[in-house]
């Protein structure tokens, strides 16, 4: 899969100005705009800060623990909305047909995070990933990293009625920003990208940039 994300986000605009309605379009586009419009980078966390302690929990079950990943050097998480979220399926299966290769080989733990509990089962299956995958109950580190946000539309939910907050399990409207988040052994913040907008991520080679532990300098 060699498609950059930013074309695969143009290919998939594309396929939505043919098959959504011009009031869902702009809706869309206003969602968007407008969390690129309130998005200021000194209130998420910082180059060089110390992140606390956190545990994400794995498909499994198991506590996935702050120290553990960063136990022989840097580690990689990829913070996601949700299992079904459009954007995310384009951005996850790319991101691990780049980087999983390259981080194995070096050790490095590629992680993707999102509030949802238990973490979706067909993510994993529709793309064949590798990465691993994992819940941030209620939130808990995403509001602490300073990425997390509530839609402006939070309509009124009848009872039975799907919605984020039952997607999730949170039970709440907040979802993270998808970010790319690298932390070295100290559990310092090595590089951080936030995308306020969700259609605009990160390339993979970006992410391989700050990490010259995966060798990708001798690779180049």
């Amino acid at each position: 899969m060699t498609e950059t994300l930013k074309a695969a986000y143009a290919a998939l605009q594309a396929e939505r100005e043919r098959d959504w309605a011009p009031e869902q379009l702009r809706a869309n586009a206003a969602t968007r705009a407008a969390l690129v419009r309130d998005y200021n980078p000194r209130h998420h966390a910082q180059v060089g800060e110390l992140v606390d302690d956190f545990t994400l929990t794995a498909e499994d079950g198991t506590a996935i623990r702050r120290d553990d990943l960063i136990a022989h050097g840097p580690a990689v998480l990829i913070f996601y909305r949700f299992g079904g979220c459009p954007a995310c399926n384009v951005a996850l299966p790319r991101y691990d047909r780049s980087l999983s290769p390259v981080l194995a080989r070096a050790g490095i733990p590629l992680v993707a995070v999102s509030p949802q509990a238990p973490v979706d089962p067909a993510l994993r299956a529709r793309h064949g990933l590798s990465l691993t995958l994992a819940s941030d109950p209620n939130n808990a580190l995403g509001d602490w990293l300073g990425i997390t946000f509530t839609p402006q539309d939070t309509p009124a939910i009848a009872p039975g009625q799907s919605w984020i907050g039952s997607i999730t399990g949170t039970g709440t409207w907040v979802l993270p920003q998808p970010t790319v988040l690298v932390l070295d052994r100290a559990a310092q913040v090595r590089f951080i990208a936030v995308s306020p907008d969700w259609m605009d991520r990160p390339e993979p080679e970006a992410i391989l940039a700050a990490l010259p532990e995966a060798g990708i300098a001798a690779a180049a």
